[in-house]
């Protein structure tokens, strides 16, 4: 089982611009293996984070990407058929809860309240996971940590976290960088120049001031590094800022407009193709 876990290592740094203390935080909610929520928009960062403190503390990280089908038996484990007969299986929650990895639930809002509740166990003082098909008690490793991520722009009725899991958490709030680090993200994430990668951030400042005025969300750095990937590689400007910018945001031909109208700003005549 060695070789199952030590996959989940990240050998090299992955390149994190520190923001404030937000390091240092986790840091100390780490040694106290206090279970944590990383709160903020999509494509700001908290996964590239999580993966740099992965890195940092020598943890392996083991990350699940939630979505609405993902049952309990996705994240816990299930019994599996093969020559031999059957085989229990340990899902990726399991796996970390044993061998002692940090489990990052992405999107946590994503998956069904009646998944998300497995979870609860891990997060108090007991730090267990029942394993009902196998009436089998994993108590979790010393080294063991969850951590979830939640995007509180896109909680409803519907999708938002009940208070009794909430509440089991720290939170750290995450936001798109201010210009200047964003800037330097960009450019540092895909060698373009600090003119462009200026340009760029300043489109999506613009389109940010949207959010809730026409758009769902705004341009995100992830976005960001997208649209400066294409021109790192031969793209015409505009055209990347179309491809990776406007069109994946809205379908709305006067918010396209709106957009287009931003990025002829910083890149000169109407972007729109």
């Amino acid at each position: 089982m060695r070789d199952v876990i030590s996959q989940y290592r990240i050998d090299k740094e992955p390149y994190y611009r520190v923001v404030s203390d937000e390091v240092a935080v986790y840091e100390a909610a780490y040694s106290a293996r206090m279970p944590m929520m990383l709160k903020g928009p999509t494509g700001c960062g908290k996964t590239r984070f999580i993966e740099y403190m992965a890195w940092k503390l020598n943890r392996p990280l083991i990350t699940v990407a939630c979505n609405e089908d993902m049952t309990a038996s996705d994240l816990v484990g299930r019994f599996l058929l093969d020559a031999n007969g059957t085989r229990w299986q340990d899902g990726p929650l399991a796996i970390a809860a044993r061998f002692g990895a940090i489990c990052y639930l992405d999107e946590i809002v994503e998956a069904r309240q009646d998944t998300t509740v497995v979870i609860h166990p891990l997060t108090d003082n007991r730090r267990v996971l029942p394993l009902e098909k196998t009436s089998e008690l994993v108590h979790a490793h010393p080294d063991f940590q969850l951590v979830i991520s939640y995007n509180p722009g896109y909680q409803s009725v519907m999708k938002d976290l009940k208070q009794s899991t909430k509440q089991r958490f720290g939170a750290l709030d995450f936001d798109y960088p201010e210009h200047a680090i964003e800037e330097e993200i960009v450019s540092h994430e895909t060698g373009i120049s600090t003119q462009d990668a200026q340009k760029l951030v300043s489109i999506a400042k613009m389109a940010r001031k949207l959010k809730g005025h026409g758009l769902d969300e705004g341009i995100s750095t992830r976005m960001l590094i997208y649209a400066a990937n294409l021109i790192a590689r031969g793209v015409d400007s505009q055209r990347a800022c179309r491809v990776a910018l406007v069109s994946p945001i809205t379908d709305d031909s006067d918010m396209r407009d709106a957009l287009d109208t931003a990025v002829a700003t910083f890149f000169g005549k109407s972007a729109a193709q």
